[in-house]
């Protein structure tokens, strides 16, 4: 059992959910009625109705839901929304590990007609040991080459290439965060590595064998 702990109660501690819904009331502890600034709400409905890139892409997000909701996969919606939102050139930052799957959406985006970059992980070359990794830290403890993740080097190369929006597949839990921070182009993933769930990472949350997780 965990050490207890406060901690102030927020939207995951809600069951009344009457931000979305509008027929209850707000707990004491709501976000929307405790941690907001004056006119917040009122700002965001304005950038979201400008014609600026963030508008275009909380209204193309919207309509994408509204006109497909539960008919399109993940893949059929990225593409709507790649042309929707009128990207020129699409990046892909990929795990090398997830080369067929990053191939297989290339195809896809090639047939409609998109134009794309792609550069997977390991770009660069440098060892592991080039960032002060220990050799029990590697997979291949053995004292061999192991090649590191290089996400902030992906987000340079697909900046250089004027990328209009830019796709993760993939990326190791963290290296994500770093690509994220350091592309220019907005970005929106594909699907995140699970390498035990074959990439489904919620099945974790689903199931009672993992429940040893948080109990």
């Amino acid at each position: 059992m965990s050490e207890e702990y406060s901690r102030e109660f927020s939207c995951t501690d809600c069951g009344l959910y009457n931000c979305r819904d509008h027929d209850k009331h707000f707990p004491p502890f709501c976000v929307t009625t405790n941690k907001l600034e004056d006119g917040e709400v009122e700002a965001m409905s304005a950038l979201y109705a400008s014609d600026s890139v963030d508008g275009i892409i909380a209204r193309t997000s919207a309509q994408i839901e509204g006109r497909y909701y539960c008919q399109k996969t993940r893949v059929e919606e990225t593409v709507l929304f790649i042309k929707a939102i009128g990207a020129k050139k699409v990046g892909i930052a990929t795990c090398i590990g997830c080369i067929n799957e990053a191939r297989t959406f290339a195809k896809i985006l090639q047939k409609n007609g998109i134009d794309y970059v792609s550069v997977a992980c390991k770009v660069g070359g440098a060892d592991k040991r080039d960032m002060g990794l220990a050799e029990e830290d590697k997979i291949n403890k053995e004292g061999k080459d192991e090649v590191m993740c290089n996400p902030v080097l992906q987000a340079r190369v697909l900046n250089r290439a004027g990328t209009d929006l830019n796709i993760v597949i993939g990326l190791c839990v963290g290296h994500d965060s770093l690509f994220y921070k350091y592309s220019e182009a907005p970005v929106t993933t594909l699907f995140t590595k699970d390498r035990v769930l074959g990439h489904n990472a919620v099945a974790a949350l689903y199931s009672k064998y993992y429940n040893r997780l948080y109990t």
